[in-house]
């Protein structure tokens, strides 16, 4: 087993493992220190941008990362746990398929094959495990004023376009700063936000939020 851990073409899978395992104790000394690794993760990788600052191609860059960091539930799981989720599933996913490999064939592909082509189950694995995650986690009370708090702020849509009875994706910042991303749709009807733009929270039905233009250029995301 040994062996089959520290076979060169299993590397990036044993590596993943050992820094899931090297994150465990960070954090846990943390913990004990009064530090969070988790809190600090979140802080970097917490994103911003300003349209009006950003040329198209610029734009249309942040716009996908923005889907992705929807995809994989950026902003209701904590960066550390989507990190550790990412993670595992590559280390188990990598060493599963090339044992699967290795038993029927006799033999294992290369690290530079195996590990990018893994990337894409470890990704849909942080997608499933984060959608499951972040509908069980406790929300502090932190997370409860800023949602309560959301309405008349700035939100900018990512991924579809909006229109009444058709709701789409958008990020938002709280008034702490977090990230979150919800589901809009225009408060008039006959109105539709596209991807890219800025619009204004003024409502919110169940889970949907309803939005104005924003025609305010002192307001922005």
């Amino acid at each position: 087993m040994l062996e089959f851990m520290t076979a060169s073409a299993n590397l990036p899978f044993t590596i993943a493992l050992a820094m899931m395992a090297l994150l465990t104790v960070l954090e846990l000394l943390g913990f004990a220190f009064g530090a969070s690794v988790s809190g600090l993760l979140d802080g970097w990788f917490d994103l911003d941008v300003n349209v009006g600052d950003v040329d198209g191609s610029e734009l249309a860059a942040h716009s996908l990362a923005d889907r992705f960091m929807g995809w994989i539930h950026f902003g209701k799981v904590p960066v550390l746990i989507l990190l550790a989720t990412f993670l595992v599933c590559y280390g188990v996913a990598g060493w599963v398929a090339q044992g699967t490999l290795l038993s029927l064939t006799g033999f294992m592909l290369p690290a530079w094959i195996a590990g990018p082509a893994v990337v894409p189950v470890a990704l849909s694995g942080v997608r499933i495990f984060g959608g499951a995650l972040a509908r069980v986690l406790p929300k502090d009370e932190t997370q409860v004023v800023s949602q309560q708090a959301m309405i008349g702020r700035v939100a900018t849509l990512v991924l579809g376009s909006a229109r009444q009875g058709a709701a789409a994706q958008a990020r938002v910042r709280d008034l702490h700063g977090q990230t979150h991303y919800v589901m809009l749709e225009p408060d008039e009807a006959g109105e539709e936000f596209k991807p890219g733009e800025q619009v204004l929270l003024v409502a919110q039905h169940g889970s949907i939020y309803r939005a104005i233009r924003n025609n305010n250029p002192a307001l922005s995301q």
